[in-house]
C-alpha cells in the first residue's frame, strides 16, 4: 500500500495523469471531425438531390479532414494499448525481460515518430510558405498539415512516458507499474472499458496500466 502511494505521487504518475486531457481532448477533436464529416455527407446529398446545390468545395473538405481523424486519436489509443501488437513472443514473457522487450519498442517507435515528425513539420512549412491550396475550391492547406506534427509529437510524448515506466519496471521488476501497457485477460479488459467510458481513469493502471 505504501508503495502504491509513493508511486501515484512520483514525478513519472504525475506527468502521466497531467498529459492524460491532452490526449483525451486531441481523440475528442478526431470525434468531432468525424461527426461533423458525417453531417456533412448527409448535408450534402440532401442538398445535392433535393435542391441541386451541392456544397462547394465538398471533396475538399473531406480531404482536409483525413489528417485530424487519421492522426489526433493515436496518443490515446496507445495510452489504452489499443494499437495492434504481436504478442505471441511478449506474451510469453514476464519480469524483466517484458519490460525490457517493451522499452526497446517504445524507443524505436519513438525514433520512427521523431522521423514523421520532422518530414510532417517539412510539409507543412512548404505549404504555409508557398500558399498552398486545394484543387477545387483552393482552401488552405497548411492547417490540415500543421496537425499532423502536432498529432504526432503527442504520440511521441506518449511513448516517451511509457518507455520510461517500461525501463523503470525492467530495473524493479516489483514496482507498481505506472504509464505503461499492462496485459489483461478479457473479462478485465471488458471492466476497464467500461469505467474508460464512464470517465473513472484516474487510477494509476486502468485498462493499459496507465490510467
Amino acid at each position: 500500500m505504501a508503495q502504491d502511494i509513493e508511486a501515484e505521487h512520483s514525478l513519472l504518475a504525475r506527468l502521466h495523469r497531467g498529459f492524460m486531457p491532452i490526449e483525451d481532448f486531441a481523440n475528442l477533436a478526431a470525434a468531432a471531425a468525424i461527426m461533423l464529416l458525417m453531417v456533412l455527407g448527409v448535408l450534402q446529398i440532401v442538398l445535392r438531390t433535393v435542391f441541386n446545390t451541392p456544397i462547394t468545395g465538398y471533396i475538399d473538405l473531406v480531404e482536409l479532414s483525413m489528417a485530424s481523424m487519421a492522426f489526433l486519436g493515436a496518443a490515446y489509443t496507445q495510452r489504452l494499448g489499443a494499437h495492434i501488437r504481436m504478442e505471441l513472443l511478449v506474451g510469453r514473457l514476464s519480469g524483466r525481460a517484458l519490460w525490457a522487450i517493451e522499452a526497446v519498442g517504445a524507443a524505436l517507435a519513438m525514433f520512427i515518430i521523431a522521423v514523421l515528425i520532422y518530414h510532417s513539420f517539412g510539409h507543412f512549412l512548404r505549404a504555409y510558405t508557398l500558399g498552398d491550396t486545394t484543387i477545387d475550391a483552393e482552401f488552405q492547406t497548411w492547417p490540415s498539415k500543421l496537425l499532423v506534427p502536432i498529432a504526432f509529437t503527442i504520440w511521441w510524448v506518449r511513448l516517451a512516458l511509457q518507455f520510461v515506466g517500461a525501463l523503470r519496471l525492467a530495473i524493479f521488476p516489483d514496482a507498481t507499474p505506472i504509464a505503461v501497457v499492462v496485459a489483461k485477460d478479457v473479462a478485465e479488459q471488458a471492466q476497464d472499458e467500461i469505467h474508460e467510458v464512464m470517465g473513472d481513469d484516474g487510477d494509476l493502471q486502468g485498462p493499459e496500466g496507465t490510467s
